[in-house]
């Protein structure tokens, strides 16, 4: 099949990249013209493991081109895809003027039959607003073209984003004729024939599927994340509380892990979209609205627990161990380290930080070459991701580099017994 992707982001460059690799003839768009050169000459502009060595291979291949114009391309295509931003609006709504944007263009570009088809994700309803717009620039142009349209919601995790595509353990597809079923049907073969789930409804819910996906993740890490404060209250362990109610089918064990705070892309915009769209409905999402504010308190649990174990923050060093937001990305967007630093500048202390990837943020700090230049001095030792080359120390060696042997673990990566014996001042979460 001939398809094209219109944004070459996180979501648009891993779907272009993937339907190649099954097979399909892929143009990748975008109006910025540094990242399509980059693209072209086998750079990628994001971090996700494996994803440039993917591109490279199918653009060697002749499967996998990139431009600037889908004007070169839509009368060759069967499909294109809106995978553009949909950044957060200052009320909490998602903008989708991009999305519209690119409905624009399609609209007054089309002149066969062409299915357009949303990975960009957008609030329930959106899909009356693209046939409006669409249908608006054919009726300036004075033709009238069949078009389709479906709703195909990505569910990739950063840092596994190849693997969640090409091994799914769902697709959705929501579409509104059954003429774009079948052309998402044969798009999607090839998963077919490797019995992944590929689960067609109408765009509405296909929609509203993605947030609520979404939603219902963050909502889990914020109840575990209310749960261990509370444990630390009365004396239990959160860990133990995760192991007792993890085991229970009803449950599961994913996503109950206490830590500092999700962030990301996804969780908190989708959260605050979802919200916005029932609040301007006249039905106000409670349980989400306090999702995302137990979220927002448990970016500043880091910050609380180096005071208390040092008092005023003045003068102080502090060392931070991970910038992005999870482990595998360099995405830092709404990070909870960028919470914490902000936090300890205020309180007048000074910040040293180590990532992996990530080597520069715009907060006013030190960065180190590795995770023994940042804690050399420092009076506490803040692990905000567990990256992998965090996981084992060598906590003698850190223990003579600190100035004051404290160490704040938010993601309850540590052994707490071991550490102590070791001789430092631990802390996890809950």
């Amino acid at each position: 099949m001939n398809i094209a992707v219109v944004g070459t982001g996180y979501v648009g460059l891993v779907t272009g990249t993937c339907f190649a690799e099954m097979g399909s003839c892929v143009t990748c768009i975008d109006v910025d013209a540094a990242k399509i050169s980059q693209l072209q000459a086998g750079g990628i502009p994001i971090y996700e493991p494996g994803l440039q060595e993917m591109v490279r291979r199918n653009s060697a291949e002749g499967r996998l081109r990139f431009s600037t114009s889908l004007a070169e391309v839509i009368h060759e295509v069967e499909i294109v895809f809106c995978a553009v931003g949909t950044p957060q609006r200052e009320d909490g709504s998602a903008n989708l003027d991009y999305v519209l944007s690119v409905a624009c263009e399609f609209g007054s570009l089309i002149t066969k039959p062409t299915l357009f088809a949303t990975k960009s994700t957008v609030p329930v309803g959106t899909c009356h607003l693209i046939r409006q717009t669409i249908e608006a620039e054919l009726k300036k142009r004075g033709v009238k073209v069949d078009f389709d349209l479906a709703s195909n919601p990505e569910f990739l995790k950063e840092g596994d984003a190849i693997k969640d595509f090409m091994s799914p353990d769902r697709v959705v597809v929501g579409v509104d004729s059954e003429r774009a079923r079948e052309l998402m049907a044969k798009l999607y073969r090839p998963f077919l024939l490797n019995n992944f789930r590929v689960i067609f409804m109408d765009v509405a819910s296909a929609e509203m599927t993605k947030h609520a996906a979404n939603a219902m993740l963050a909502t889990r890490i914020s109840f575990m994340n209310d749960m261990a404060n509370l444990c630390e209250r009365v004396g239990a362990d959160i860990n133990a509380v995760r192991r007792g109610i993890g085991t229970d089918l009803r449950i599961g064990g994913k996503f109950l892990y206490a830590g500092c705070g999700y962030g990301g892309s996804c969780f908190p915009k989708d959260v605050r979209a979802l919200s916005q769209v029932g609040r301007a409905l006249g039905h106000p999402l409670r349980v989400l609205e306090a999702v995302d504010a137990v979220n927002e308190d448990q970016k500043h649990v880091l910050a609380a627990k180096v005071q208390k174990h040092l008092g005023q923050l003045e003068g102080k060093h502090i060392a931070v161990l991970g910038l992005a937001f999870k482990p595998n990305t360099d995405d830092i967007r709404e990070a909870p380290s960028l919470t914490l630093i902000d936090d300890l500048l205020a309180a007048g202390a000074s910040v040293k930080a180590f990532d992996p990837v990530v080597k520069k943020t715009t907060r006013a700090i030190a960065y180190a070459d590795d995770l023994y230049d940042a804690v050399k001095d420092a009076d506490a030792m803040v692990l905000v991701t567990e990256w992998k080359a965090f996981r084992m120390p060598d906590w003698k060696r850190i223990r003579n580099l600190m100035q004051t042997p404290v160490i704040i673990d938010g993601r309850n990566i540590y052994d707490a017994s071991e550490l102590r014996e070791a001789g430092f001042i631990y802390e996890g979460i809950g």
